[in-house]
């Protein structure tokens, strides 16, 4: 993302709509240019595009599916953070059992650094209306 955002620094233009078209065997083929390309529009796909675009980035999001048709939503909305608002919970658990799970071959930086944000991340993605489901206390269910 760090050689991304120079493409979006202070000076340049804002983003503007720039197409070209040329004709390739009798069919119209429009060139578009953006700075990002995401794959992709499940929970991961649209939260990277979003990200791209806070920072500036003319982005554009590729899926072959809509995305309330993604593995995300497949999931039926449920997800694996220490959000402790069932059970007592703590990121450390979900680490050692995603490091576990990976047979101890998956990077445990990120893995540590993903379980520790994974409760932030949770509440960031509800406050942009992602739908999960829900107890009937309203908790996000887990």
């Amino acid at each position: 993302l760090s050689k991304l955002r120079q493409a979006a620094q202070p000076g340049r233009t804002a983003a503007r709509r720039s197409i070209t078209t040329s004709t390739i065997g009798g069919y119209k083929v429009y060139d578009h240019h953006y700075d990002a390309l995401i794959l992709g529009a499940g929970g991961a796909g649209l939260r990277a595009a979003a990200g791209c675009v806070a920072h500036g980035l003319k982005t554009a999001c590729i899926t072959k599916v809509f995305p309330t048709r993604s593995h995300t939503v497949a999931a039926q909305g449920g997800i694996n953070a220490a959000l402790a608002n069932m059970t007592e919970d703590d990121w450390r658990w979900h680490c050692y059992d995603t490091v576990k799970g990976a047979d101890w071959l998956g990077d445990q930086d990120a893995i540590q650094h993903m379980t520790r944000m994974a409760p932030e991340v949770v509440l960031e993605l509800e406050s942009f209306g992602l739908p999960f489901s829900r107890t009937d206390e309203g908790k996000i269910y887990q």
